[in-house]
């Protein structure tokens, strides 16, 4: 059929595949905007509260650092020092962790502003209400986890 217009040929694969000129996929997330306005409040809430442990793990971190300025070399012991400095090691990797968990709700919400929240990225379907309250950053539902632990 010479004038079939559903022939894709010329149409560039994103297009093709729902995606939208800049890359991101068109798909609309399956939740109405008052529970995506939920999910933002939950995950904001989540956001301030893993601020607020990064902000009180960097005080700890000063005060062991004003504390270990204070002592004097006759008052600290070499094992106390290197379980300071190993506590304060651990300090800073619980500040990354909570860093990157920041970074992951962030992205969450950049999904709630696009409409694309509560697709799972790897099998296109819609997230269960219950694991996104649970976990309100995932990007993938629970099959599709099960199936990425099982390889």
């Amino acid at each position: 059929m010479p004038n079939d217009t559903s022939d894709t040929s010329d149409t560039p694969l994103h297009a093709q595949s729902g995606e939208g000129s800049d890359g991101q996929e068109e798909r609309k997330t399956p939740f109405s905007d008052e529970e995506l306005e939920h999910f933002r409040e939950l995950i904001l809430q989540r956001r301030r509260e893993a601020k607020a442990e990064i902000d009180q793990m960097r005080k700890q971190i000063e005060d062991a650092k004003e504390q270990s300025d204070d002592n004097t070399a006759y008052g600290i012991h070499m094992a106390d020092a290197g379980t300071d400095a190993m506590e304060r090691e651990k300090l800073h990797l619980m500040i990354a962790r909570q860093q990157k968990y920041i970074g992951y709700l962030d992205r969450a919400l950049e999904r709630i502003d696009n409409k694309t929240y509560g697709i799972c990225r790897v099998t296109g379907e819609p997230i269960s209400k219950g694991r996104l309250e649970a976990v309100p950053h995932t990007e993938i539902s629970i099959d599709a986890k099960l199936k990425e632990k099982s390889s």
